[in-house]
């Protein structure tokens, strides 16, 4: 798959959300990541489907690639759906019917991810993959911004995507953690084809060169 960038807008200006996601459909991008955080399945807090909702209000027309770090994700599918939702991601860490909340997120005509955090081995999200539009690598322990990138995930994301062309699998795979530049482009040889990259992207000097060298990857 052609390689994807989608700028975390939690490292963007919480002041003025809105124009931190301007600034992405500025630079020509598609994607924008959104980190969904509760406080109790990661140790931080971040956003509801208000703020989604008041993004689409104030004219975004991004897709909207929302990260549910939460404790009790299938509560909470629906109202982001509403809020303008285009692809909701739920971890497999949590004890819920994940399938059936995959089924959920579909139903509501929304694009459904599986994410797994380092300490998760790839055979986890094994049986949901046929189930799957993307599949998420993370790359540090989520919670916090600005860590620094984990190597010892590049073998995880070379056995998911082996899995991928061994089984004639859609899905995307996507990275996030510690993403700039330089671990985008491991991630990328090791078949990861989505980067989500928040404080090296907001931080660029030059924005469209940041998104150029990614899409060359």
């Amino acid at each position: 798959m052609s390689p994807l960038l989608s700028p975390s807008l939690l490292a963007g200006d919480h002041a003025n959300l809105a124009a931190s996601a301007q600034v992405v459909a500025d630079t020509g991008l598609a994607w924008i990541h959104l980190d969904i955080m509760d406080g109790h399945f990661v140790p931080n807090l971040s956003f509801g489907p208000e703020t989604l909702a008041a993004l689409r209000r104030a004219g975004n027309k991004l897709f909207f690639d929302t990260h549910l770090m939460l404790a009790e994700p299938h509560r909470y599918i629906e109202p982001f759906a509403k809020a303008g939702a285009n692809l909701i991601s739920i971890h497999i860490e949590p004890a819920y019917d994940h399938a059936g909340t995959l089924a959920e997120i579909r139903r509501l005509g929304c694009q459904c991810g599986i994410v797994l955090n380092p300490g998760t081995p790839a055979t986890a999200i094994e049986a949901v993959l046929p189930l799957v539009d993307l599949v998420l690598v993370m790359t540090v322990q989520p919670g916090f911004g600005g860590q620094p990138f984990r190597r010892d995930m590049l073998p995880k994301l070379k056995q998911i995507d082996t899995w991928r062309q061994e089984r004639a699998l859609g899905f995307r795979l996507e990275v996030d953690g510690g993403i700039d530049l330089a671990t985008a482009a491991e991630c990328r040889a090791a078949g990861a084809d989505t980067f989500v990259a928040g404080t090296s992207f907001f931080r660029a000097k030059d924005k469209a060169a940041f998104a150029a060298t990614v899409a060359k990857f």
